[in-house]
């Protein structure tokens, strides 16, 4: 004989069902088909499921299309490039404005450094700008893989300070190349023991190169001077900045043929901050907007130009009508006496004035005023003017 059951009964007879499937599926009984009436009775609400999953609003995300929407993913984090919700992130979290002269600066220490490398090295050595980017110092020392040597450097003239930081392979392969290390042969890295004092001294010395170009790049705009404070190991004696400042990050790669690494140049914002006004201006060019050669060169093209002087002895203005009404023996007075001052003109503007007179049978000027002096200044015409007495 059927019972009829209630809703309440049958709500608890389906739970009771679902439970009893569940636990055949976690102990393995059935787990890979499904039992007729299993199918029966859910084959309905599986419909259903599997519509809502293809397009509709319970539909669930995989894994990929989650990493896609925020950004990242775990397996392949990248600090450099973001996207999704973690781009709109780290926009907030670093705002920093544009710097153009720091660009030609650490162009120029490339160009420095590649020269001094390679008679340091006495190997074929090219420096290369990476990247100069913005971050926050306490992510910056989160993200420097170990093992690394840090130096803490000191501007004196900005009254702060700065790191940089030589990687592993940058450390090994001048290593490597100093102590006459064969070629074609990847330098070897040798894990779980401190740096040597000779190995340190050696990366010292590197740095002390690396700083005096630097000293050199920024001497155009703010001369400075760069000494090493301390060297460090270990990221959290390095702390120089509190972790949520911002700083400037600059990447440059050394590559030694073969072997080389690289290192990193950072300036936190409150140690260029004594100079921010001159890095915020743009110039083209090596020399800072100022190129001696072209200087004297022009300065030479002037001294030896030609210009058409004018004097005038006299000017008034008349009407036209009176102009119109003059004819032929009719006399123009001239409301001036003989010994008056006359201006000497080039074009529009006037030089000077004088006197004129008569030397033997030419009309001359006597120059009674000194030139009127231009807002020029004349440095770069006296330095032309000694040039041509050299040569």
């Amino acid at each position: 004989m059927s019972a009829i059951m209630g809703p309440e009964e049958e709500n608890l007879d389906q739970d009771a069902m679902a439970a009893e499937w569940m636990a055949s599926l976690e102990g393995g009984d059935g787990g890979d088909e499904m039992s007729p009436e299993w199918s029966a009775a859910l084959g309905s609400e599986g419909a259903a499921t599997s519509v809502a999953g293809r397009g509709g609003a319970d539909r669930i995300l995989g894994q990929e299309e989650i990493d896609s929407l925020l950004g990242f993913s775990f397996d392949e984090l990248s600090l450099s490039q973001h996207s999704g919700i973690r781009a709109i992130i780290d926009s907030a979290m670093v705002s920093y404005e544009r710097l153009p002269m720091l660009e030609i600066v650490f162009d120029r220490m490339v160009r420095l450094l590649t020269t001094s490398l390679r008679n340091f090295t006495s190997d074929n050595v090219e420096v290369s700008l990476e990247s100069i980017t913005s971050v926050r110092f306490g992510d910056y020392l989160n993200s420097i893989p170990l093992p690394a040597i840090l130096s803490v450097i000191k501007a004196e003239e900005w009254d702060n300070y700065g790191i940089v930081t030589v990687n592993s392979s940058l450390i090994y392969s001048i290593i490597d190349v100093l102590l006459g290390g064969r070629r074609g042969v990847s330098s070897v890295k040798v894990e779980g023991r401190p740096y040597s004092t000779i190995e340190t001294n050696l990366v010292r010395r590197l740095l002390e190169i690396v700083l005096s170009d630097a000293e050199q790049a920024f001497k155009p705009l703010s001369p400075v001077t760069f000494n090493i404070d301390r060297m460090e190991t270990n990221p959290r004696f390095a702390a120089i900045a509190r972790p949520a400042n911002a700083a400037i990050l600059v990447r440059l790669h050394i590559d030694m043929e073969d072997r080389g690494g690289a290192f990193e140049f950072l300036l936190p914002y409150a140690t260029i901050e004594p100079i921010r006004d001159v890095l915020l201006q743009g110039f083209m060019g090596e020399k800072f907007g100022r190129d001696a050669t072209w200087e004297g060169h022009l300065a030479t093209e002037i001294w030896s130009a030609e210009l058409d002087l004018d004097v005038i002895l006299y000017e008034r203005q008349i009407p036209l009508r009176r102009i119109m009404e003059l004819n032929v023996g009719d006399t123009l007075m001239l409301d001036m006496e003989p010994d008056e001052l006359v201006e000497l003109r080039c074009g529009n503007v006037t030089l000077t004035e004088g006197r004129m007179g008569r030397s033997g049978e030419q009309v001359a000027l006597q120059i009674e005023r000194e030139l009127r002096q231009s807002k020029t200044t004349m440095a770069i015409f006296d330095s032309a003017d000694a040039r041509q007495e050299v040569a």
